[in-house]
């Protein structure tokens, strides 16, 4: 039969998982990240304190989350916004890369848009006039 803990033992088991957590994320890139930097978003400039602070993320720079050099040259901090919409730029950029062909202003064009047009319209008849229609 598993004994009951006491008040106080069930506190001390609380305080040493709470420091335990705390060492933990000090030890992470978060951790590490946001004692480097500012709270402050890196590209739009938002600040964040207190339970805001969690919707400050850590952005790898080469898109590598295993790259986390100790100095956080490879980090920055990005709001939740700002860290979606960077990652959904390097995902359409790879996308464009593949995709679509770079335009070129050099290259000759493909056609005149004009080119038969007139064959099609009626000749324009002299002043006075009426046309066939």
């Amino acid at each position: 039969m598993k004994k009951k803990e006491s008040e106080a033992e069930r506190k001390e088991r609380l305080r040493a998982e709470l420091r335990r957590d705390v060492d933990q994320r000090r030890r992470s890139y978060r951790g590490r990240a946001l004692e480097i930097f500012p709270h402050v978003c890196g590209s739009c400039g938002r600040e964040f304190a207190g339970k805001q602070l969690k919707e400050l993320t850590v952005h790898h720079k080469d898109h590598d989350h295993t790259n986390n050099p100790p100095d956080g040259s490879n980090w920055e901090l990005l709001c939740i916004y700002c860290h979606d919409h960077e990652h959904e730029k390097f995902h359409m950029k790879g996308r464009r890369a593949a995709e679509s062909p770079v335009f070129d202003p050099s290259a000759a064009p493909l056609g005149n848009p004009f080119e038969g047009l007139d064959q099609i319209l009626p000749a324009e008849e002299e002043e006075g006039k009426p046309r066939d229609g």
